[in-house]
């Protein structure tokens, strides 16, 4: 009787065994064939996606030389544009990075060129990848335009001075300068200024020199990637904080350069309580531009003005607008 039960309870254990391996087995197939048609659909695609979603190059750090680190610092744009101040600007806008927010937006995302405002990003690279030996040597190809820190042929100076030749005299030579004597040389240098724009996630930005002078092709950006080249200037590197905020400096002369007095005349740093300088640009396909850094009464503020017939006062009227949208004051100013 025991020896029969036995047998049963075997018999029992093995039906379900079977079951479940069954069970298992069909588990596996539908497994397999959801994964070969997902795969099927991917390849079939208009845009074939690669089953194991790599970087793009221009994220990669292997590919792409600019990436120091991934920045996709990407707020999230206005659905409405509207230029309630009636700005003559093409294009304008302020967001306060103190609370993460637009304040103005007036055609954000048009492409317009962008003049010596191509130098904040001629400062990123300079910052990112410096000589090591930090001597930067003058040669008379570097002595273009009309905008200069008057740099002569053959001085050699520092990263820091050349930087506030570029940031506040807006210096041609300065930037030609620091191009050339890259790691990479000028070339590649503004290759990999279209590399480090990609690498931000600036879709709609391009440069062919270090200056933004007109003349190499084209050149363009939009006050949207303006404002992300600016915010990751400013977040990212302390000296270029601290040298878009000066107002003037000597710097004394060396043994390998002459005397430099430069002073920053064409922003608000003296004329507007708050502002901490950036950059102006002007050529006439770009008309006047300034991107301008506001940190007041708790408001840390970027605003862009491109192709305006008044810059300084049509950023003076776009400050004292967007502070008061959030209930400051705006101070006194010239």
């Amino acid at each position: 009787m025991h020896l029969l039960q036995g047998v049963e309870i075997l018999g029992s254990i093995e039906r379900v065994m079977s079951a479940k391996k069954l069970l298992f087995l069909i588990l596996v197939i539908l497994i397999s064939c959801a994964s070969a048609a997902a795969k099927s659909y991917l390849l079939a695609a208009p845009n074939p996606i690669s089953p194991t979603s790599p970087l793009p190059s221009y994220l990669s750090a292997t590919d792409n030389t600019s990436v120091t680190s991934l920045s996709l610092w990407l707020p999230e744009k206005p659905p409405i544009s509207s230029n309630p101040l009636g700005l003559t600007a093409r294009s304008a806008l302020a967001y306060d990075m103190t609370e993460n927010k637009f304040l103005y937006s007036d055609n954000i995302s048009q492409q317009m060129p962008m003049a010596s405002l191509t130098k904040i990003m001629t400062a990123i690279l300079t910052l990112e990848h410096p000589r090591q030996d930090d001597r930067y040597v003058v040669q008379p190809a570097n002595i273009v335009g009309e905008d200069s820190m008057g740099l002569s042929a053959g001085e050699v100076l520092s990263k820091k001075e050349l930087l506030y030749g570029l940031i506040l005299n807006s210096g041609n030579d300065a930037a030609e300068t620091l191009a050339t004597d890259s790691p990479w040389g000028r070339n590649t240098f503004v290759d990999v200024m279209n590399q480090k724009a990609k690498s931000l996630g600036l879709s709609d930005t391009h440069f062919t020199n270090p200056t933004g002078l007109q003349g190499d092709g084209d050149q363009h950006t939009t006050a949207y990637d303006l404002l992300v080249m600016t915010h990751y200037a400013l977040t990212g590197f302390p000296e270029f904080r601290d040298i878009a905020a000066t107002t003037y400096i000597n710097l004394d002369q060396t043994d390998t350069h002459k005397a430099y007095y430069i002073e920053n005349e064409t922003n608000l740093l003296t004329s507007y309580p708050g502002v901490k300088g950036v950059k102006t640009g002007y050529t006439p396909e770009a008309g006047m531009c300034l991107v301008t850094y506001l940190d007041y009464q708790g408001h840390k503020i970027i605003a862009v003005v491109l192709n305006s017939d008044d810059r300084r006062g049509e950023m003076k009227d776009l400050l004292d607008y967007v502070l008061k949208e959030e209930g400051v004051t705006p101070p006194r100013h010239g």
